[in-house]
């Protein structure tokens, strides 16, 4: 388990990268942690970039701007080309290998190449392929419980969207196992 977790997750708009970080904010907050969340847009709004930052700790946190993240999510190239050198050594990279194609030179970084948009049509959960990626994010880091991530969709996902609760569990336990 990462004591504290200062994360990127960057991706083009309309792919949820600014819910991903959302809920692993709110889980956050249901485990008692201090925690920031800071999303970012590009201009273009949907289509364009947008990426957020996380910072999950048991000690306060003191910025919300995370420069040298220790974990990295990448949903798309550009995404993957601006933010993985600024991984610290000994830092965590998930990535979509549907929609990012590439050899990963840093040898001082965990890789871990997840086909989330592939998995994610396949089993029939369309626009899901962030929630995968937030299950890997879990396995691999342990930032919470799978029961406080369930709590979590609970409370995060939107009144009017509450019947994707149980295939936004699913989703995570797909990442999870991938």
């Amino acid at each position: 388990m990462l004591k504290e977790i200062n994360a990127v997750l960057a991706g083009f708009g309309g792919q949820g990268i600014l819910f991903m970080g959302k809920m692993m904010a709110y889980s956050g907050l249901i485990d008692n942690r201090e925690l920031s969340w800071l999303p970012s847009y590009g201009p273009e709004m949907r289509g364009g970039t947008c990426n957020c930052s996380v910072c999950l700790s048991d000690e306060p946190v003191c910025s919300p701007l995370v420069t040298a993240p220790n974990v990295l999510v990448a949903m798309n190239r550009p995404s993957y080309d601006k933010f993985v050198n600024t991984l610290v050594p000994g830092g965590i990279l998930i990535y979509d290998s549907s929609l990012i194609d590439v050899e990963v030179e840093r040898k001082d970084i965990e890789v871990y190449a997840v086909p989330a948009t592939q998995l994610a049509d396949e089993k029939g959960y369309k626009g899901m392929a962030n929630i995968i990626l937030l299950g890997k994010l879990l396995k691999v880091t342990e930032f919470t419980t799978m029961d406080t991530m369930k709590k979590t969709i609970e409370k995060v996902v939107p009144a009017r969207k509450q019947h994707l609760i149980p295939k936004n569990v699913e989703a995570v336990e797909l990442g999870y196992n991938a």
